[in-house]
């Protein structure tokens, strides 16, 4: 593990992989909850962690560097959020070819993986889920799409990702849902947060209703 400072009021954690991520992440919200740990934000992304609003950045870096390496995380506990997917992706076929099966195929693998968000980002609402294994993990299109409409479902690297809303894309469109994710007025705006247990079901038509934010908590 790497520590680095980041500006007056932040400490960068940069660690190995998402694992130890993982592993961190709850190691530090255990320590902040008995007070150990003083940060207004624990912010997780791929190979990284930042703590934000610490009141000493010198201080918070040596105590965290003589922590010691945390216990691996365990299995992701709470309310499992199910977000319905409608498996009419313009690259599905794709997919199925690249894991040598066919488009049943990929909807049954997803449809039976508990999905977990390892961080948010690129957009308001993204969570990048992580639970298929890697040699699933599929590459970006080579040139992005200029448009990819809100609520698809899509595969990048070894990431499931759905998109908040419109915005240009590169990752590999295999459905889409009518969940909205992302609500300034809602307590939290997102539906997908870091720690989060997702579950994609399948649904055989679309909705004629946009499904609320707070229907799928």
């Amino acid at each position: 593990m790497r520590i680095l400072r980041v500006g007056v009021h932040a400490v960068l954690l940069e660690l190995a992989d998402g694992d130890e991520v993982d592993a961190w992440r709850a190691e530090l919200l255990r320590r902040r909850a008995v007070g150990e740990l003083r940060a207004i934000e624990i912010v997780p992304g791929a190979r990284t962690i930042l703590l934000d609003g610490v009141t000493d950045v010198a201080t918070t870096a040596t105590l965290v560097g003589g922590w010691g390496p945390p216990p691996a995380a365990g299995p992701a506990t709470g309310d499992l959020i199910r977000i319905p997917v409608e498996y009419d992706g313009e690259d599905l076929a794709d997919v199925a070819a690249a894991w040598g099966t066919d488009e049943a195929g990929v909807i049954e693998r997803l449809s039976a993986t508990e999905l977990r968000v390892a961080f948010c980002g690129f957009s308001p609402g993204w969570g990048y889920l992580t639970g298929l294994p890697p040699e699933l993990a599929m590459p970006r299109l080579d040139t992005p799409r200029q448009r990819v409409p809100a609520g698809s479902v899509a595969l990048g690297g070894e990431y499931v990702g759905i998109y908040p809303t419109a915005s240009p894309g590169g990752w590999r469109l295999i459905g889409r849902t009518d969940v909205t994710l992302f609500d300034v007025t809602a307590d939290p705006p997102a539906l997908l947060t870091p720690g989060k247990r997702v579950r994609l079901v399948a649904v055989a038509a679309t909705r004629d209703e946009p499904v609320p934010l707070e229907a799928a908590r």
